[in-house]
């Protein structure tokens, strides 16, 4: 079963397309949040994504490989949950 995703607003648009990173184990976690979850998570959720977003691609890696955690407690949460939410989709 599919849920209806609502329609992106302008800034969810930008937010969607920032998301495209082009490394190939960034986007096994983002690329598939974005279509799934992002456009009916949380005001908060969004917010907090968006600023994971500005964070450099090797620091990203980083936080997603448990090499390094990012200072605010909030992308850290957010990359955990979607790291746990990836892996458990992997099992279904």
């Amino acid at each position: 079963m599919t849920t209806t995703q609502p329609e992106p607003t302008n800034e969810q648009r930008r937010i969607i397309y920032q998301a495209r990173r082009g490394l190939k184990e960034l986007d096994f976690y983002i690329d598939l949040y974005v279509k799934e979850l992002y456009l009916t998570a949380s005001p908060e959720e969004q917010n907090t994504f968006a600023e994971m977003l500005t964070h450099e691609d090797p620091d990203l890696l980083d936080y997603f490989t448990n090499q390094n955690r990012p200072e605010s407690e909030d992308i850290w949460a957010l990359v955990n949950k979607i790291k746990t939410w990836r892996h458990t989709k992997d099992l279904a």
